[in-house]
């Protein structure tokens, strides 16, 4: 279906100025999201908040629509004219990227842009371990970043392969709905393909990836059977895997590529999976309690003037599972329980706990303990955890010879 541009030219231009200023304003007041739904003024989502912009005016249902066809038309994609909905991703006028959704509800369109970062930022700056580095070395087996919407995955997997187009000689082909992050070919070689425009579906995407040399391919998210299905063997086949799926933790996301498939393949796919699987990093983004922007996927508040209303910022927590023979074992044997136990004692492998990382940033005060308790799976192991870890810093300032 071509792309509809039959729209007038002064209300093409409208939409275009007024999306201009909501995108403006979205990056001055450092918001993640911008809500716009009909006849209700601009909703900016700051640090987690959700908060109606009353000094601007409403918009009405005709500028949500004209701006759904100027956004339709920039990420290439035919405007939204029935039920359903429309993804894309558009660059502002000063550069920085937004994922967008229109949709319908009640009869009229809504649209709901998501801010990306920037530029591509460090691992210690995400507030992940510069351990995870390792991966990008890898060169074959499957690496699963696991979350819920909004928690950074994109983010995350940008900053990797970055520093694979920086460091290494290869081809890197990128699958993704929409494209968020624009990598320009460096060492490597990057090709970046849209479901959608320039193919069919996330699987079409890999199975024709395979044909085309890839070292390195990133699938934006496993949705289906055969997607999922075929990135396994791509990951055994000699290529390094990246993808998202959604799941809360690494047993999670293990059990999540499970369940996809019949219950009779379940366990021939246990074994594959142990066999591919390099790693999962399952991350949240928790409001910050300390110092704003430390440590955290949203580190802008910390570069606001000094004169700046001071906001909210958010830090990132993680567990992280690198798969060692124990590891393997315990998944293809179906005794994902025991995989945290596993976890905890595999410090030295670059693994922790969502507990373990909870405490850590519980105890260098970055967020408060009615924060880490409401996201921790057990509070006990968390206070345990806590513990733990004022008791070793506690003996370290004693060996010292500093006062606590």
């Amino acid at each position: 279906m071509s792309l509809n541009r039959t729209t007038s030219a002064p209300a093409s231009g409208s939409a275009q100025r007024l999306l201009n200023t909501l995108l403006h304003d979205c990056v001055v007041h450092d918001a993640s999201d911008l809500h716009l739904a009909p006849d209700l003024p601009p909703y900016l989502r700051l640090h987690g908040v959700l908060q109606p912009q009353t000094d601007h005016p409403r918009v009405s249902a005709e500028q949500i629509k004209a701006i759904g066809v100027h956004l339709a038309a920039q990420s290439d994609r035919p405007p939204l004219e029935g039920p359903g909905s429309l993804d894309g991703a558009i660059s502002a006028a000063d550069g920085t990227r937004f994922r967008f959704n229109v949709f319908r509800r009640q009869g009229k369109l809504a649209i709901a842009l998501r801010r990306l970062e920037d530029r591509f930022r460090d691992l210690s700056e995400l507030g992940l371990p510069d351990s995870l580095y390792r991966l990008c070395e890898l060169s074959d087996g499957l690496v699963l970043v696991a979350g819920p919407t909004g928690s950074g995955k994109s983010t995350s997997l940008a900053t990797l392969l970055n520093r694979i187009n920086q460091s290494r000689r290869c081809h890197m082909v990128t699958i993704e709905d929409p494209i968020e992050y624009l990598h320009e070919s460096s060492m490597a070689l990057v090709n970046q393909r849209q479901v959608g425009g320039d193919t069919e579906t996330f699987y079409d995407a890999v199975v024709a990836s395979l044909r085309q040399d890839p070292d390195v391919i990133l699938i934006g998210e496993i949705r289906d059977l055969p997607t999922i299905r075929t990135a396994i063997a791509a990951a055994e086949t000699g290529h390094l895997v990246f993808t998202t799926v959604h799941a809360s933790d690494c047993v999670g996301a293990i059990e999540r590529v499970v369940s996809v498939f019949p219950a009779d393949e379940q366990s021939g796919i246990r074994r594959q999976l142990s066999m591919v699987l390099r790693a999962i990093i399952a991350q949240h983004l928790l409001v910050a309690d300390g110092p704003a922007g430390a440590g955290g996927q949203n580190e802008r508040a910390a570069e606001q003037p000094d004169d700046a209303p001071k906001r909210r910022s958010r830090v990132v927590t993680s567990e992280i599972l690198t798969s060692t023979p124990a590891v393997a074992n315990l998944i293809a044997t179906e005794k994902s329980s025991q995989i945290y136990s596993a976890m905890e004692s595999g410090t030295g492998s670059g693994m922790q706990t969502l507990e373990q990382d909870l405490a850590r940033l519980m105890v260098t005060g970055l967020i408060s303990e009615t924060t880490a308790t409401a996201m921790a799976r057990s509070p006990n192991v968390l206070r345990e955890r806590v513990k733990r870890l004022r008791t070793g810093m506690n003996g370290m300032s004693r060996n010292m010879g500093v006062p606590r």
